[in-house]
């Protein structure tokens, strides 16, 4: 059974560490988790969006703030996006953006 797709959430993570080395590898290990929770997300270069569940997306978007402190960070700032519709489907990341990303700088960075 697919889970309810009832929301879209982009989150950007600020950890208050030095130097932009110690910034991506504090952000890489939130997006590592939100890869870990098996719901569709697409990462961008300023935020990372994802679609499911309310309540599961809530959840995650609480947890990302656990997963920078622990990986070092002192403190952190996020901002986050919520389009959330609960009586029905929501657009999709891929049908939001597809046709913009058929010939992007991500793509061709994959093929080389």
């Amino acid at each position: 059974m697919r889970a309810k797709l009832n929301a879209n959430v982009a989150i950007q993570v600020l950890p208050a560490v030095q130097g932009d080395e110690e910034v991506v590898r504090v952000v890489d290990a939130v997006i590592d988790y939100i890869k870990s929770t098996g719901v569709e997300y697409y990462v961008g270069p300023c935020e990372t969006a994802m679609e499911g569940d309310y309540d599961e997306l809530m959840e995650i978007v609480k947890q990302c703030q656990y997963i920078a402190i622990e990986a070092g960070a002192p403190s952190v700032m996020s901002y986050v996006k919520i389009t959330y519709k609960p009586e029905g489907e929501h657009l999709t990341i891929e049908r939001k953006t597809a046709k913009h990303h058929k010939n992007d700088l991500a793509k061709s960075m994959k093929t080389a």
